[in-house]
């Protein structure tokens, strides 16, 4: 065998990388890690918003929340015409919304004026920017990575996402450094990795796409997808549209129906692939076990870790992503002794177990827990945007971003705002049963809606005028709230374990889980109907 090439799987020989393959490699992974740059920093400074601009919990979940679902918009936009306007392009736009964000969060003081209702617009404004330029990042990233390494999809997708928690790691540890400073130096952090992708990506040539080398139509990449596929994300795109601008339910509904029926015509109301329908169903609790509880880890492990240990919140974050930056850089192996579904499995029992444990713990225990916890995350999106490579290559970029489309999306419109619920109903049902004049002191009655419906929060400006007794008694049941919010997340990894299980299944009736191998539509139509497959098909 020439020394050039090496042996992987089974008998398929894997060339080494190119330099301009290798470089374009590390400016994805670079992009990767801009990505969580935002959100970690947007973890430790949400309190310090909070308290300047007089935000509720809730308010906070919606900041986090606009901080995800605009990736949908993104990754899936693109998707459809990443083709087209070449990926080149479509990082030029993350650059652009990264750096505009960035300037657009530093100015909302000055901006806002004093107006706590203008100050919460204009964060979420500048967050939803950040969102999309996320999203436009792994629109690019993850179809450019996949066709790098069409034989080592899930390796090097691992490999890829260890960018997310090498970014929250390094950002993590730089804003903690900090440590005081205004949190507008902490924001202005996005601009190293942004610019870093930046330059890694000028004079790179990107990789054809797999589909297209194939010839595999658009039409059919769509159809993949189909009808059920374009319902499932159109619905959440909307809904969350629907909920910011205040639309009538009605008018979502209508813009759901003509937009979903104007896709069905054009794949033939086609229903899509019916394992990828399931994998995008598996993805919304997936996103808000991974996304939606570390979205608020620093806030909600605050007390126990200042109570147990004496140190921030954060760290649990950052360790928890130093786990997962290794176990990613190691998933070859792992993969090729459980298989994809198996490491699934086994993770999502670890999460289950990790999740429950932290809404207990206490002191050193905090460590233990969050390492299962760890463990038990580290796997799940790049795996499952793996398997999704590997058995619907003929989606291309569609099916592969979707996916990943409907996880960020469900996690945005449902997830965070989801555990913001949990910890505004759970403190307004405890302290009313408690202490019902000191509920009535410090609850806000102005009505508040969320996608979760009415709902009361505290006034933290009037929680910080209480003395300190009573101020100590709304605090202990606040902390509360927030490790309940744990336990209640710890469901969502047990119902991803049975799915994983029923897949396992379906594929041992099959013969075992193996990748799909793309074949242009020529030769899949000479083999329907019979027709030898000649050097001149290929």
């Amino acid at each position: 065998m020439d020394p050039n090439y090496r042996e992987d799987f089974g008998d398929a020989a894997v060339k080494p990388p190119s330099r301009n393959d290798t470089l374009l490699f590390w400016a994805c992974f670079m992009s990767i890690v801009a990505t969580a740059f935002g959100f970690v920093v947007r973890t430790q400074i949400i309190d310090d918003w909070g308290r300047q601009f007089n935000l509720n919990e809730t308010q906070k979940g919606d900041i986090f929340g606009v901080g995800l679902w605009p990736f949908s918009i993104s990754i899936v936009l693109f998707s459809l015409i990443i083709d087209k306007i070449g990926y080149g392009t479509a990082m030029a736009f993350a650059f652009l919304c990264h750096v505009g964000s960035a300037i657009l969060t530093i100015m909302t003081p000055q901006l806002a004026g004093g107006d706590p209702e203008k100050a919460f617009w204009l964060l979420y404004a500048g967050t939803f920017i950040v969102a999309l330029g996320n999203g436009t990042v792994e629109a690019v990233a993850n179809p450019v990575v996949a066709n790098l390494f069409p034989r080592e999809k899930t390796k090097y997708l691992n490999m890829l996402h260890a960018g997310w928690p090498g970014g929250l790691v390094l950002g993590g540890l730089i804003a903690l450094s900090m440590g005081s400073f205004d949190w507008r130096y902490k924001v202005a952090l996005l601009f190293l990795p942004a610019v870093g992708y930046a330059v890694l990506m000028l004079g790179r040539k990107f990789p054809v796409s797999e589909r297209v080398t194939a010839g595999v139509s658009f039409k059919s990449m769509c159809r993949e997808v189909g009808v059920l596929g374009a319902a499932l994300i159109v619905g959440l795109i909307v809904r969350q549209l629907g909920t910011v601008f205040a639309w009538p339910d009605m008018i979502q509904l209508a813009i759901w129906a003509v937009l979903t029926i104007a896709y069905g015509a054009y794949v033939g109301f086609a229903p899509g692939q019916p394992m990828f329908l399931f994998l995008m169903i598996i993805m919304i609790p997936l996103a808000t076990t991974e996304l939606g509880t570390d979205s608020w880890m620093s806030s909600l492990m605050e007390p126990a870790m200042q109570e147990g240990l004496g140190i921030s919140g954060a760290w649990v974050l950052v360790y928890t992503s130093l786990i997962m930056l290794i176990l990613r850089f190691f998933a070859g192996p792992i993969v090729h002794k459980l298989s994809p579904l198996g490491l699934l499995s086994v993770s999502a029992a670890i999460a289950a177990i990790g999740l429950f444990s932290l809404s207990k713990a206490s002191g050193l225990s905090i460590l233990a827990a969050a390492t299962l916890y760890g463990f038990g995350k580290s796997f799940f999106w790049p795996t499952m945007l793996g398997v999704a490579a590997e058995q619907f290559p003929k989606g291309g970029a569609l099916t592969l971003n979707t996916l990943g489309g409907v996880g960020m999306l469900a996690v945005g419109v449902l997830g965070a705002p989801f555990l913001g619920s949990i910890q505004d109903s759970k403190t307004d049902i405890d302290l009313l049963a408690r202490e019902p004049a000191l509920h009535a002191q410090v609850i806000d009655n102005t009505p508040k809606f969320s996608v979760f419906g009415k709902y009361k929060a505290l006034d933290t400006k009037k929680v910080d005028a209480l003395p300190a007794e009573p101020k100590k008694l709304v605090n202990e049941i606040k902390d509360g709230a927030r490790k309940n919010a744990l336990a209640v997340v710890s469901i969502l990894p047990c119902i991803m374990l049975v799915c994983y299980l029923i897949l396992i299944g379906y594929f041992r009736t099959k013969g075992g889980y193996k990748p799909q191998i793309l074949i242009s539509e020529k030769e899949e139509a000479l083999l329907m109907t019979g027709g030898a497959v000649g050097p001149a098909d290929l």
